[in-house]
Order: structure tokens, then C-alpha cells, then sequence
């Protein structure tokens, strides 16, 4: 049961996301999206229903079986970095890992983050848009099966965000991850899903690619976008004719 503004209301799903797919889960406050994302990583169990991955069951309460949080394999971002502010950006990462034998991993990711220049650093001195690279590549340093991203871009300005999503899509990418995002920014979901789940009340109302679920939902009259222009030049012809061209980022 969801507690909501409105009363409570029944969360009840009946979901199959394919492997290496990037889902976003997309909807009000209150849907029930965020509490799709803690029952896969084991934070919250279901009054009833069964959560299977592969051939694996993490999820059956009818049999009364339940998969630990630690044995099942999630990387969760969330708004907030929960970084530790005592250990240095290398010790942090190191820390996520199962074992010291393992450290190699923790070098393959702070390349793919670019994140070199800022290891021996403590969280402190970083910016909001570093602090949130570093809580992904903690994240995704014991290559999780699932990644789970909760609005982990929502306080960060539009051209950091732009950023921090090239470098999901880049990790989504390299090492093969099963990505699910809740998002509520309609460029940041057209640019980075594979198929876009439309959650109401508890109840999953479509599902699509972002431009067919947008269209039925959201979009209609003046269709909306964001951008930035990287280059604006005048290019002259014969008969003084003066055309003005732009490229938008995305």
C-alpha cells in the first residue's frame, strides 16, 4: 500500500524490463515509482508478489523467501550522495567493494568516470556535480546486475546534468548494465531510455518508447525542448544573401 497525499492506495505492478535495457519509470509524486526501485534492491519487501531476475527468485512472499540487500548484486543512486566526508574519494570507492581483491575494479572505474585528478580528495571540496560522479561510480565499482538511479540528476544545473547523463549512458554502455532511472525531466528521459513506463496511482497506465508515451500523455499543440547552442556563424552567398545556422547539443 502507497500512503500518498491522497489516502492509501494499492501499488500493483506486473512489470518485465529485458537484459541491458534502460527503463525509466516516469509519473507523479506519489505513483509508487521510487518504491518499485527499493523492493528490486531489497530495501522494502511487498505485502505480496514475486520479483525474479534471470532464473533467479529475490522475491516470493508466498513462499516466504526473501534475498538479502547484500546478495543481490543492485547499484542505487539516490538525489543524495551519501558520500563518507572522512574518506578520501579512492577510500570510498574501496570501501563498496566485497573484497581487497578486488581493487583493480576501483581503477577501471575512476577511468571510465574520469575521475583521476580527484581520488585523493576528500567530498568536501568537491562540487555537487563531482560528489554525484563519484556516488555512480561507487555505485557501479562491484558491477551490479541492475543499476537503479532514483532523480540522482534533479538539484544539479542544466549543464552539469547534461554532463552526469553522458556519463550514465557511457557506463550503462561499457559494462553492459540493466538500468532503471526514475525521472521526472522529459529531455533527460528522451535522451537516455530505451522505453519509458508510465506509472498513475500504483498502476502502470503505458508503456513505450519516449516519443509514443509522451505524445498520448504530455505533448500537445507547441512540443517543448531544451538545448544549448554550441555555435552560431553567418555564411554569406552570392547575391549578399545572409543565412544564420545553429547546433543544438542534443
Amino acid at each position: 500500500m502507497l500512503k500518498t497525499a491522497a489516502g492509501e492506495m494499492p501499488l500493483d505492478v506486473n512489470l518485465q524490463i529485458e537484459e541491458g535495457e534502460f527503463i525509466t519509470i516516469e509519473g507523479q509524486s506519489g505513483a509508487g515509482k521510487t518504491t518499485i526501485l527499493r523492493m528490486i534492491a531489497g530495501l522494502l519487501k511487498p505485502e505480496k508478489g514475486k520479483v525474479e531476475v534471470g532464473n533467479n527468485t529475490w522475491i516470493d512472499t508466498e513462499s516466504n523467501y526473501f534475498l538479502s540487500p547484500q546478495k543481490r548484486g543492485v547499484g542505487f543512486v539516490f538525489q543524495e550522495y551519501s558520500l563518507f566526508p572522512n574518506m578520501t574519494i579512492m577510500k570510498n570507492l574501496e570501501y563498496a567493494l566485497d573484497s581487497k581483491k578486488d581493487i583493480r575494479q576501483v581503477e577501471e572505474v575512476i577511468n571510465i568516470m574520469e575521475l583521476e585528478a580527484l581520488k585523493e580528495r576528500y567530498p568536501q571540496t568537491l562540487s555537487g556535480g563531482q560528489k554525484q560522479r563519484v556516488a555512480l561510480a561507487r555505485a557501479i565499482v562491484r558491477k551490479p546486475k541492475i543499476l537503479l538511479l532514483d532523480e540522482p540528476l534533479s538539484a544539479l544545473d542544466t549543464r552539469m546534468r547534461i554532463k552526469l547523463q553522458d556519463y550514465i549512458l557511457k557506463v550503462h554502455r561499457k559494462l553492459k548494465l540493466t538500468t532503471i532511472l526514475v525521472s521526472h525531466d522529459i529531455s533527460e528521459i528522451f535522451k537516455m531510455s530505451d522505453r519509458v513506463i508510465r506509472l498513475d496511482k500504483g498502476k502502470i497506465t503505458d508503456t513505450g518508447n519516449a516519443a509514443d508515451v509522451f505524445q498520448k500523455n504530455y505533448i500537445s499543440g507547441k512540443f517543448r525542448f531544451t538545448g544549448e547552442v554550441l555555435k552560431r556563424s553567418e555564411e554569406r552567398r552570392v547575391g549578399k544573401e545572409c543565412r544564420s545556422r545553429w547546433s543544438p547539443y542534443h
